[in-house]
Order: C-alpha cells, then sequence, then structure tokens
C-alpha cells in the first residue's frame, strides 16, 4: 500500500474531516494494526475533527461577514453600510397634524410644552399621541389656535447623561430600539448648577462644520438601539466633563395606530380645560425599523447618489428614506411619460420632471399631505432644473378563470382539496411575483406553478380578463380614461358586435335615461351603453366613446352619470370596466401594478377520464364552452361536476344561449353585463 501522507482539506463537514484524518492515519506504518472504531485513538480523532469543523465554520462565518452582500448579522450589514455614509432608518411613529382651539378669552398667549398628549382609539384600543416640540399661540378674541401642530403615537422619553470623560464605555444611547429618530432632539446643558442649554442639530454635511459647530452623529449599534456622539473639538463641538446631554424622542408601538383620525386632550394646556381638537390628516407612516434586505438594496444605491437625486434609482432610495411606509416604488423621468389631471398617466413626454409613484403597506393612495411632506423632503436633493411630481399607482386587476383536470388513481385528495391548494397557489404567486411595478404576469409561468401543485394534475388551463375602476363624478358631466397598456382582443373589425363585443361594465344609470345602463364595444373601436329588456340589448348610445385595440385605451366621452348600481347587495362607488386581452402575458407600464384579484376569480376542477379510463379509455371530458358571467370572469362548462372557489361581485338573475360553434351569450338582468367570445 502507498503511504499517502497527504491530507484532504476540501470537506469540512465533521465526517468528512474524520474520514479523512482515518485515511491518513491507516496509511501510517505506525498504525496499521489500530482498531480506529474501537480504539482511544477514536475519541482523538473526533476531537481533531471538531476542532477543524470549528475552525471551518467560522472562518467561513468571517469570511461572510466581511461584505455587506453575503453578511447576515444585523450589525454586520448596518457596519458596512456606515462606511458608505448610509445611516439605517429606525422606527417610524404614526403622525398626524391637528388644529388646537384653547376656548379662552383671557390669556394674552399660551404655550403648549413639548410631550402634550392627546389620546385615540382604534378598535377598542387607546394609543397616546404627543408633540415634540414647544408651540405658542396669542389670543384672537375668540380663542387661542395652534394650526397645523404635528403629534406622533407613542410615548415622549428624556433621557439624560452626564459626561464622563473617565469612563471609556461611557455612550449616549435612546434606550428603546423602537425609538423614532426623526422625533429626536438633542441638548446639552452646561452642568447640574447650570441650566444653560444648547440644542444640536444633526450633521449631513461634515465639510460645512468647524471645530464650534454644535452638531450631533447618529448611528445604529447592537440591538437595534441607536447611539448619539460628539465631534473632538476639530471636526465639530466637543462636549466637556459636566455637560449634561438631555436626549428627547418618541417611543412608538410602530404601525398599530396608522389610521387614527379622532383625538382629545388628555388635560389642560396651558391651565385651560376647553379644548377643542381637529384633525387636518389622519394618522400615517408608522413602519418598523429598516429591514437588513433593504439596507442591503440601498445603502450601496446611497453610496452611488453622493447626496444628490439625479437617476432613478437615487429617487428610489430617497423616497424610501422619506416614506419607509412605501412597499413598491416606481420613478420615470419625462421623457417616458407625463401626468395629466384629467388624462392620467400618457405616454406624452413632458421633459424637465420625473414622476414618483408609491404603493403603501396599506394599501391606499397618499394624501395631499404626504406628497406634499415627501416632494419638500426631496427639494434639498433634487437638481435644480427637474421636478418632482407624485402620482398615484395604477391599478390593472386579473379577474382569472382557471380550471384543471386531476388523475384520481394517484391522488387521495378531493378535488375539493386541490381546488383549494390550487387557489392558494394563486394567491401565493400574486404576491410573489405581482403586485409591484415593473411586473410582467407570464401565463405560462402560472401555469407551471399550479400544475406542480400536486402531482396528480395532469392538465391546467387560465383565462385571464383585464379590469380597471373609475371613480365618476356624480350629476355632473365628465370624460373619463382607462389606460390597460396593453392590446385588446380584435381579430377583425365588427368583432361579437351583437354579443357585446369583448368589453362589458357594472350598471350605472345616467341623466335622462330612467332605465339601468351598461358598457360595451361594437368590435370597430366604438363604446356603447345600453339597457336590457328580457335578456335583449338597447342600445342608448352607440357612439359613448372610444376603444383602441391596439394600446389598450377606454375613453368614455362626456356623460353625466347619476348613480352606481350595487354589487353583490353592497352600494360601492366606482364603475368596473373589464376587457378581454389580446395576449395572455400581460405587462405594467410605468406606475400600473398588476394585481390578482383571487375574489373575483374562479377556480375548478374536473375528473381526467382519459386517465381514470372511463367509456373504455375514450375520453367523456365534453368540450368546454367559455361563458363571461357577471362580475367579468370565465366560467368553465363541461359535463364533469365543477367545484367553484368563488362566485361572481354582482347579485343576478343569467340566460345563456350557447351556439353550436361553443360560444355563449349571457346577459343579465341586472348589476352587470357581460358578454362571451
Amino acid at each position: 500500500m502507498a503511504n499517502n501522507q497527504k491530507l484532504e482539506i476540501t470537506g469540512l463537514d465533521f465526517d468528512v474531516v474524520k474520514d479523512n484524518l482515518k485515511t491518513y492515519m491507516k496509511n501510517q506504518t505506525q498504525f496499521l494494526d489500530y482498531d480506529f472504531e474501537g480504539s482511544g485513538m477514536n475519541a482523538l480523532l473526533d476531537v481533531l475533527a471538531y476542532n477543524t469543523h470549528y475552525l471551518g465554520f467560522h472562518a467561513n462565518m468571517l469570511a461572510n461577514e466581511m461584505f455587506i452582500d453575503s453578511a447576515q448579522l444585523r450589525s454586520s450589514v448596518v457596519g458596512h453600510a456606515k462606511t458608505l455614509g448610509y445611516e439605517p432608518r429606525s422606527v417610524r411613529a404614526p403622525r398626524a397634524e391637528v388644529n388646537i382651539t384653547l376656548n379662552d378669552t383671557a390669556l394674552g398667549t399660551a404655550t403648549m410644552n413639548a410631550g402634550t398628549a392627546f389620546t385615540t382609539t382604534i378598535n377598542n384600543v387607546e394609543y397616546r399621541f404627543v408633540t415634540t416640540a414647544a408651540h405658542t399661540a396669542t389670543q384672537t378674541g375668540t380663542g387661542l389656535f395652534f394650526t397645523s401642530i404635528p403629534i406622533f403615537e407613542g410615548t415622549y422619553v428624556t433621557t439624560r447623561y452626564t459626561v464622563d470623560s473617565s469612563n471609556l464605555n461611557q455612550r449616549f444611547l435612546l434606550t428603546d430600539n423602537k425609538s423614532d429618530t426623526t422625533t429626536l432632539t438633542v441638548k446639552v446643558q452646561n452642568s447640574s448648577s447650570d441650566s444653560t442649554t444648547v440644542t444640536y442639530t444633526k450633521a449631513t454635511d461634515i465639510t460645512q462644520l468647524t471645530g464650534t459647530s454644535a452638531v450631533y452623529y447618529l448611528q445604529e449599534v447592537e440591538d437595534g438601539l441607536f447611539e448619539v456622539y460628539f465631534g473632538d473639538g476639530v471636526v465639530s463641538k466637543a462636549v466637556l466633563d459636566g455637560n449634561i446631554v438631555i436626549l428627547q424622542y418618541v417611543v412608538s408601538n410602530v404601525a398599530e395606530a396608522n389610521g387614527a383620525f379622532l383625538f382629545s386632550n388628555t388635560g389642560a394646556i396651558n391651565t385651560v380645560t376647553d379644548v377643542t381638537v381637529t384633525t387636518v390628516a389622519a394618522a400615517s407612516g408608522g413602519a418598523e425599523a429598516e429591514s437588513i434586505q433593504s439596507i442591503k438594496l440601498s445603502a450601496p444605491l446611497d453610496y452611488a447618489s453622493q447626496g444628490r437625486c439625479v437617476t432613478a434609482n437615487d429617487y428610489k432610495v430617497y423616497v424610501q428614506r422619506f416614506y419607509p411606509q412605501a412597499t413598491a416604488i416606481q420613478v420615470f423621468g419625462g421623457e417616458n411619460g407625463s401626468f395629466d389631471s384629467s388624462l392620467g398617466v400618457v405616454s406624452t413626454p413632458e421633459y424637465g420632471k420625473v414622476f414618483i409613484s408609491v404603493r403603501n403597506n396599506l394599501g391606499t393612495n397618499l394624501t395631499t399631505e404626504e406628497k406634499t411632506s415627501l416632494v419638500s423632503s426631496l427639494a434639498p436633493y433634487t437638481v435644480a432644473s427637474i421636478t418632482p411630481v407624485v402620482v398615484d399607482p395604477d391599478f390593472i386587476y386579473l379577474f382569472l378563470t382557471a380550471s384543471f383536470k386531476f388523475n384520481s388513481l394517484i391522488t387521495t385528495k378531493t378535488k375539493d382539496t386541490l381546488v383549494t391548494e390550487v387557489t392558494d397557489a394563486l394567491t401565493n404567486f400574486n404576491s410573489t411575483e405581482l403586485v409591484k411595478f415593473d411586473a410582467v404576469f407570464r401565463h405560462s409561468q402560472l401555469l407551471r406553478k399550479l400544475g406542480d401543485v400536486d402531482e396528480s394534475i395532469t392538465s391546467v388551463t387560465v383565462l385571464p380578463r383585464l379590469v380597471k375602476y373609475f371613480t365618476p363624478t356624480l350629476n355632473s358631466a365628465k370624460s373619463y380614461n382607462l389606460y390597460f397598456n396593453n392590446a385588446l382582443y380584435n381579430p377583425h373589425s365588427g368583432h361579437n358586435s351583437d354579443a357585446g363585443g369583448i368589453l362589458s361594465s357594472t350598471g350605472f344609470k345616467i341623466s335622462g335615461e330612467t332605465n339601468e345602463q351598461f358598457f360595451d364595444d361594437d368590435g370597430q373601436g366604438n363604446l356603447r351603453t345600453y339597457y336590457l329588456t328580457g335578456g335583449t340589448r338597447n342600445y342608448t348610445n352607440s357612439t359613448a366613446g372610444t376603444v383602441n385595440y391596439k394600446t389598450g385605451a377606454v375613453t368614455i366621452s362626456s356623460v353625466t352619470l347619476t348613480s352606481i348600481s350595487d354589487v353583490d347587495g353592497s352600494a360601492v362607488t366606482k364603475i368596473r370596466i373589464n376587457v378581454l386581452p389580446n395576449a395572455n402575458d400581460i405587462v405594467a407600464l410605468r406606475n400600473q401594478i398588476l394585481e390578482i384579484d383571487v375574489s373575483n376569480s374562479t377556480v375548478t376542477g374536473a375528473l381526467d377520464t382519459v386517465n381514470v379510463g372511463d367509456a373504455g379509455g375514450a375520453a367523456v371530458y365534453s368540450a368546454a364552452s367559455s361563458t363571461i358571467n357577471t362580475a367579468g370572469t370565465s366560467t368553465a362548462v363541461a359535463t364533469e361536476t365543477t367545484t367553484t372557489t368563488t362566485s361572481s361581485t354582482t347579485s343576478s338573475t343569467t340566460s345563456s344561449t350557447t351556439s353550436s360553434s361553443g360560444s355563449t351569450s349571457t346577459s343579465t338582468s341586472s348589476g352587470s353585463s357581460s358578454s362571451s367570445y
């Protein structure tokens, strides 16, 4: 046997290391007669293998933590971010604005101190909001008015530290990891016997500092806490022994009080107990501290931006910083589109502007106050020739009709169970692949996801429809524009005109018409309105607007809408328009977001009779005919009993007539009307 004295060092797992050591020892002439499993040598090999494994593991961890991309510990990621000049975002407390009136005519002036508390109740839970600065009001003759006062949810905390340079471990910490650093005020008092204080500001540009600049610095340290520190007397002003550092900040419950809008004072303000509190802006903005993934993404981009907004990525970084509750951000330059208050976002260029669209964690549009605040926060970083404009996200909803066949011979699951699992997969696909800007609905990708739900599923079909909503201004003549930005199905001029084209809507009423109206199209680019009589369409306007099948633009000409029909027995404020796309792959442009409306989609299952072997192996499953139901979705009609997880969003009576070709015309007596193709 060759005396191989080389050790294999590529494997670092315990068992691999031990086996390598055994192989090495067995090849030595001194240990030819050793029983490595039964002798004391086995224990020694265990020790050596464990030691090697530990060293390999720690070396690997150390190497990973040396780089921001591979680091796993928050402390490591935060440390790398600091070298790039990036400060991770702390917790954000919900912020509201209120007007406060002291109903007293005797006082000439009144001061509302920092920490003045107000309360609100959400879901029977009381939350406290506080001011973070002192405000003064003067007598107007009818009372004292405090206007647009910001209040923050949480507890107003004051922490004091006496500076002692001999204590090498002294640190000035915000004592809770739920502290909102945007509410932080830093003051330095001369001493316990001298109450003179100086308010320090946060340093943003060290090139502008001198040895007397009263600024502080902020960094995240262990356990998600934040530390305040000061200069050395050269770069900025240093604190001296005996000085008292006073930190005042809000410790919040984070996002729990978002949406609060009714507030009341908890006690007298400047001795006045008759106080009126009026809400200017409801509470919003509460958010958790920045995640590790967000820091990894934002820190390098922030470093690349060099403190200015020039590229789209620059704006995304700063929008995320100033509006942390954003879950998706889209930025596009004026060369790629523009915004018109009457038309919406269109492809017409408007140079000199950058358009920002934000989807927040509440799923709502930003308020006017939030938009104004965001633009103001961006101002110091924006290039002078560029004007930022915040526009609302534009949602395109997908109503899907999904059907599958399954082989009952290779599964114990019932059809109902499979329907539930396929529906869950549809929901998961929506949350992971869509509901974000620049997303693309890939039909084949969804088919694979649904087909992988269970090995018994032999085939899957999915028919998508595109849906948009608009809120009309009732009793006022107005036109409306809806942009699907995807080609619509129109194989030839006049396609399906008699059955209503490829567009349908929920119901509404028009001034001058007593009957409930609906929209459809004539296959030639004309939008029409009609009402139903016994299943027959009676058209009231054959040129109510236009449909551009190539671009997916639907324009509703000026019309006075007087009411909107209920849907599923519930009052609604929006009219729904749904259309059939030309392709199964759907794209979102500019500020658009694709989202599957699972509640208005249908999932059906059927036995694959070919695999089961019914009728001597002949397929008995009939060809399904597609019927567009009152929700605008397509429902498979087959001889096999199907299970449907969701239903139409409109309660109505539907009549269907199936032609020899398998197409079905559907009409409804109330709520909405749709067609089949």
